[in-house]
């Protein structure tokens, strides 16, 4: 869906392209664009401009956080999708991004028994996980 705004594509781009570079390692785009945020982590996302209104799309998927006008921390909740909407002094959009919550890979261990798997986040110690667990999944 485009951003129509005064502020040009360009700019917009640019700005959206800001927040994500100055955000690296803390969140990030994936190969499909979206930003990617940890179920129960933290990301804190440092602007170049100062936002008045950030608007999450689905509040049980994120939850973003204004620490300052420059600031915002977001929180993944609930594996999904949903987007952040990020709004100026005069109400224009300066950056509607999808954003993915999901798990961290690299600390997990998968057990599969027939058709059941069981996800295990092993950090430091490996604990199942409530809501990767059953058929199907």
């Amino acid at each position: 869906m485009p951003i129509r705004t005064p502020i040009s594509l360009t700019r917009a781009g640019t700005f959206a392209m800001a927040i994500l570079a100055s955000a690296s390692g803390i969140a990030h785009a994936d190969d499909q664009g979206m930003m990617r945020v940890f179920l129960n982590h933290a990301k804190v996302l440092k602007l170049d401009q100062p936002v008045s209104k950030v608007i999450i799309g689905n509040a049980d998927v994120a939850d973003a956080t204004v620490a300052d006008s420059r600031t915002i921390v977001l929180t993944g909740k609930a594996f999904g999708t949903t987007n952040l909407v990020l709004l100026d002094a005069d109400g224009n959009a300066l950056l509607d991004e999808r954003v993915l919550v999901s798990i961290d890979e690299g600390n997990t261990v998968r057990m599969y028994r027939q058709t059941d798997r069981t996800v295990l986040s092993c950090t430091p110690t490996c604990e199942q996980h409530q809501a990767l667990t059953g058929k199907g999944n």
